[in-house]
């Protein structure tokens, strides 16, 4: 009877996969809006709906003013880019074949041969991608209106009464479990927190370091690589890998490998300056998420939703680990101190699980 249950729960989450992906995206913008609300309720004393209000107006506000800045622009660069796309990777497949063609090694590659295409095929595999990943996400605009307005309205009421959901899921559990259950939640709340602002800041930062660099190098496209550096920034590791060898590819097409080399180096220094710097200040090392076990995460994600699980990964990998500490190290295998992140441990900085349970 319980592996039937268990099967006809797997077999639900499966089919329902989809809805659950558009809960947790509206949970991720609640929380961010949450973020707002509290602060300015802490700030200026003000009433929840008048807060939340303000947080709404605030951010549609900011994201307007920055649409009518720099979409314009972006727009013209990325057609450019786009337009001139087929000639470029044409450049950039000689360029590479003149160099490998001076190599021994490297001479009966394909590398060498400027009619192999390797480029084009490589550009071709990661719009395939992405195509393949997106396109159930944007059958049509009546769904994709549909999907996009529930995010919305979700989040808006799970910023306005949040405690309201949350008890009423805390009530689901059995009694004498309802303690260690509250404090999962307000751990996963505190980490997905750190993750939502900690993750706008990094990519503004990106986005910006990025593109004056590119624009101080004399790159082309330089608003438009900037700013897809910030977005890409979600999926750690491969966005950064992506987001610094795309621009740099562009440059083989010059020919100027110093160039290439200063561009490379560029992207290495703003992400290991936003690494070390920038994110450890703003999520507090509340996300102490193990390198491996990240890309690991991202690879599964990525391979069971594509392209919308890349963006997820994370956050979701941080309230896993978050049941993991809670539930398996603390309840069932008693080991209170593995509770807390190991980076956490020694500094007693962890302030969102205060409380342990009894043991």
């Amino acid at each position: 009877m319980a592996l039937f249950i268990a099967a006809l729960v797997i077999w639900f989450i499966v089919r329902v996969v989809d809805i659950l992906l558009l809960v947790f995206i509206a949970i991720l913008l609640s929380v961010y809006l949450s973020a707002v609300t509290d602060w300015l309720e802490r700030r200026f004393k003000l009433a929840r709906w008048a807060g939340l209000t303000i947080a709404v107006v605030a951010t549609v506000a900011a994201v307007t003013l920055v649409g009518v800045l720099l979409v314009p622009p972006v727009i013209d660069q990325t057609q450019a880019l786009v337009g001139g796309l087929p000639e470029t990777l044409t450049k950039i497949q000689n360029v590479l074949a003149g160099w490998a063609s001076q190599y021994p090694v490297l001479r009966r590659t394909q590398l060498a041969d400027p009619s192999s295409g390797l480029v084009t095929g490589l550009v071709n595999d990661a719009t395939d991608f992405l195509r393949g990943s997106l396109l159930p996400y944007v059958r049509g605009a009546g769904k994709l209106f549909i999907e996009g307005a529930s995010v919305v309205v979700m989040a808006l009421y799970l910023a306005r009464a949040p405690n309201q959901y949350r008890d009423g899921l805390i009530s689901l559990i059995a009694p004498q479990h309802r303690p260690i259950a509250a404090r999962v939640f307000q751990d996963m709340a505190a980490t997905l927190r750190a993750w939502v602002v900690g993750q706008l800041i990094a990519m503004t930062v990106l986005a910006m370091l990025t593109a004056i660099g590119l624009w101080i190098l004399g790159v082309p496209f330089w608003l438009a690589f900037g700013i897809f550096t910030g977005l890409v920034a979600v999926v750690p590791f491969f966005g950064t890998l992506v987001s610094t060898l795309l621009p740099a590819l562009f440059m083989v097409a010059t020919g100027d490998w110093l160039k290439v080399v200063l561009v490379i180096a560029l992207g290495v220094l703003v992400h290991v300056f936003e690494a070390n710097f920038i994110v450890p200040r703003i999520m507090q090392r509340k996300l102490a998420l193990p390198p491996v076990l990240t890309i690991a995460g991202v690879l599964i994600m990525g391979t069971l939703l594509g392209a919308i699980g890349l963006i997820v990964a994370v956050p979701i990998l941080a309230v896993t680990l978050v049941l993991v500490r809670h539930v398996l190290h603390g309840e069932i295998y008693g080991d209170v101190d593995r509770q807390q992140p190991a980076v956490l441990r020694s500094t007693g900085e962890y302030r969102v699980a205060a409380t342990l349970p009894e043991t």
